[in-house]
């Protein structure tokens, strides 16, 4: 098992560096050069089959924009028209009129709030039977609203696959579309499940705005708040939609995908940390907020700046950082095995001209010196056998921050998604408790 790995990574190596990913994608099918857990995030999010999934992904054998991005959307519009079906028969708005202007989310949420439950408990790994199951315990009330939410949830999670890993025209509009039907959603379910969530926009320095999603209990002043930060192609709704089951811990959240990526102009530096501190500047500032009670969760490359911001803002009281690269991911044998769509992807993000260019800006963003300043509570998570990231760059932030503790999930890759339950009950359970939350 092993050797077949390691002649799969010498195969993936082989193609980035010939540029003939592509050519052995169309014979050989995309699944084999995307990383092992781009499965895990589509199959978590959605509550899909992971067979059924794979027969999708299978079927998928080009990363040409219009051939990559227009798989998915094609099953993201079977996904809307079952939506549209149900929402017709409650009276509701279609998803093209929610893609396309302004909707009126408090009536959405009054014909959806029946089946909220299949939105705001379904948690890090959602259920393929989650209609089923609220059949089972609904004795057949409110079936159309429990159909459109679960449909709903699946067309943002189908266009978020067309989307990624973004940088290219349909990818990006399938990101922009997947993105305002969260928001449409999301907003619409809020106040049934007694939290107000809105889109926010902060401007930050380089001319760049960020937009996330705004998390916090109903009519609470004076919150603790995380900052979640999403790695390189990570999207608002991976973390937004399993975040709501944890809603009871009254904890606010801010959800942000990371600087250098989709709608940012500016290039992936360490001078991002100028963006993560206004982003904190503005939570710090709004009343919902206890700005002496403010956390950050990183995730992937979000882990990455959750670890750098633990060292250079002092106003983060605790951390959470899953599998995060750190200085041995950036060296030159890091590139080992990594996909050629992963590379384009990075070099998009860091604007670099060349592979020796590329390697160089991802070299200057090293974490080892930083290691001692990370003195806030902190937690490191992640696989034991991280494809992705080098699993000792997360032992060596535990190992060198003072204030840190790791767990390590046996047997599991990058950030652990094959544990994600039980990591994400780990990170709640540690946020809330050094953050002071109910």
């Amino acid at each position: 098992m092993a050797g077949h790995a390691v002649a799969r990574r010498l195969v993936t190596s082989g193609c980035a560096l010939t540029r003939t990913t592509e050519w052995a994608a169309s014979r050989w099918g995309t699944a084999y050069f995307l990383p092992a857990l781009f499965a895990d995030r589509v199959t978590h999010l959605g509550g899909i089959d992971k067979r059924f999934f794979a027969e999708q992904l299978a079927q998928c054998r080009s990363f040409r924009d219009g051939s990559w991005a227009g798989h998915w959307q094609a099953i993201a519009a079977d996904h809307a028209g079952v939506a549209d079906a149900a929402l017709a028969r409650l009276g509701g708005p279609t998803v093209a009129q929610m893609l396309a202007g302004p909707v009126d989310t408090s009536a959405l949420g009054e014909l959806l709030t029946p089946a909220v439950s299949i939105l705001a408990d379904r948690g890090p790994v959602a259920s393929p039977d989650a209609v089923t199951t609220f059949r089972l315990h609904s004795g057949g009330a409110g079936d159309d609203a429990a159909i459109a939410v679960d449909a709903l949830i699946k067309v943002v999670t189908y266009k978020f696959a067309a989307a990624w890993p973004g940088w290219t025209p349909q990818r990006l509009k399938a990101h922009a579309q997947s993105r305002r039907l969260c928001d449409v959603l999301t907003e619409a379910l809020a106040p049934a499940m007694g939290l107000s969530i809105e889109h926010l926009r902060v401007p930050v320095p380089g001319g760049d705005v960020v937009e996330g999603a705004a998390v916090f209990p109903l009519g609470v002043r004076g919150s603790p708040t995380v900052l979640c930060a999403k790695g390189l192609e990570g999207v608002v709704a991976e973390t937004l939609l399993p975040w709501l089951k944890f809603r009871g811990h009254g904890l606010g959240m801010f959800i942000m995908e990371m600087p250098g990526t989709y709608t940012y102009r500016q290039p992936l530096t360490v001078a991002a940390e100028n963006v993560y501190r206004a982003v904190i500047d503005r939570l710090a500032a709004d009343p919902r907020v206890d700005a002496d009670r403010i956390g950050m969760l990183g995730l992937s490359f979000g882990a990455y700046w959750a670890a750098r911001m633990a060292a250079a803002d002092p106003r983060l009281r605790a951390v959470v950082a899953n599998g995060a690269p750190a200085d041995r991911t950036f060296r030159p044998s890091g590139a080992f095995g990594t996909p050629e769509i992963m590379m384009w992807t990075m070099a998009n993000t860091t604007h670099a001209r060349s592979t020796a260019d590329l390697l160089t800006k991802l070299r200057a963003l090293s974490l080892k010196d930083l290691y001692p300043r990370m003195t806030a509570p902190l937690l490191v998570i992640n696989g034991d056998s991280d494809t992705l990231a080098s699993t000792r760059d997360s032992i060596d932030i535990a190992t060198y921050a003072p204030n840190a503790l790791l767990k390590l999930y046996p047997g599991d890759d990058h950030c652990a998604m094959g544990h994600a339950r039980q990591w994400w009950d780990l990170a709640v359970r540690f946020l809330a408790d050094q953050l002071g939350a109910v």
